[in-house]
């Protein structure tokens, strides 16, 4: 290259520089500076020519740098003149997350039974087999004991307390506390995940469930009844009803499916409900041989056990149409920003 043609350059990207006067200073250092910058090019190429024109070159290089420094200048100006703060004006809060409607969920339950002098415990999500399942009554052909039911744990037996599974509900809760405590009186609420072989729009292969359990002297169907429809209005709002039906379970006899009335048409019967209730889970009086399972004395002693789904639970509030409890576990925020 001539030095003729290098000052040609030269004056051309001056002339460009001046209709770039718009651009940003990030926008200016890439296309000027950058690695393969139009001025970085440009230098490096001075040294291609002959000494005498690259002194005759050296001045208008310089002019070019120099008018490349103030150009980015103005442009740093410029944005500082856009970017004026009013320092009186409330300070923007970051954006931050907040608790997953299943951790509300959970943290309500809480404090309605804590309220009535029930005591939060939390007992392990992979247990014995003996306090999942044969403490509860369970016989060894019992469906719930099926491998197309029960996760199964790949581990040795134990001798005494057989396989290791990962618990189906939080019923394993039960015979735990009565060993904790020794004696009644018991007044548990245990919170925990549950695990099972079923994923569909009203089940996920993890879930969270609640159980309650009360042993005293004197403990009747009365007392579980009035705990249930506390808990209906508490959690669902004023006029919310609880019923039972006769039902089976194991560990409980007699045994009965809890329903709680339709809040979109107090009991009447909608689309919603179809029957004015919501079937939500199970309870019954504590069957003699659980209590004997944890010391206790099924001849002094009663009590009772309850337990559901805190997802089924949660979803029937009102106000919620939630269709699908797999859309809680899906991540998707734009879902989960709504509560």
């Amino acid at each position: 290259m001539t030095g003729t043609a290098y000052i040609q350059q030269i004056q051309q990207m001056l002339l460009a520089l001046g209709a770039d006067a718009g651009l940003s200073v990030p926008a200016l250092q890439q296309k000027y500076l950058g690695a393969n910058g139009a001025f970085t090019v440009l230098a490096k190429q001075i040294a291609e020519l002959d000494p005498n024109d690259r002194k005759a070159a050296g001045r208008p290089l310089n002019e070019l740098k120099n008018a490349l420094a103030a150009a980015i200048a103005a442009a740093g100006s410029a944005e500082s003149a856009n970017d004026w703060v009013d320092l009186s004006l409330p300070g923007k809060k970051p954006a931050v997350g907040h608790i997953h409607p299943i951790s509300q969920a959970m943290a309500e339950i809480t404090r309605i039974f804590t309220s009535i002098g029930f005591t939060r415990v939390r007992y392990p999500e992979v247990d014995w087999d003996w306090y999942v399942f044969e403490s509860l009554n369970m016989p060894p052909d019992h469906p719930a004991r099926d491998e197309w039911e029960t996760f199964f744990v790949d581990r040795a037996p134990d001798s005494k307390k057989g396989q290791m599974v990962l618990t189906t509900h939080t019923s394993n809760g039960q015979v735990r506390e009565m060993e904790r405590l020794g004696e009644p009186p018991i007044r548990m609420i245990n919170i925990a995940r549950c695990y099972r072989r079923q994923q569909d729009v009203t089940h996920t292969q993890m879930f969270h469930q609640f159980e309650g359990l009360v042993v005293d002297t004197g403990i009747t169907i009365q007392h579980l009844k009035g705990t249930l429809d506390y808990f209906a209005e508490q959690f669902y709002g004023p006029g919310t009803k609880s019923r039972i039906r006769p039902f089976h379970f194991q560990f409980t006899e007699p045994s009965f499916e809890v329903d709680f009335s339709c809040h979109l048409c107090n009991g009447t019967g909608c689309k919603f409900c179809k029957s004015g209730w919501h079937e939500v889970g199970g309870c019954g009086m504590v069957h003699p041989n659980v209590l004997r399972a944890g010391g206790i004395d099924p001849d002094v002693y009663t009590g009772f056990a309850f337990g559901w789904g805190v997802e089924r639970t949660y979803t029937l509030k009102e106000g919620l149409a939630i269709d699908d409890i797999r859309l809680l576990y899906s991540g998707d925020l734009q879902f989960l920003e709504q509560f």
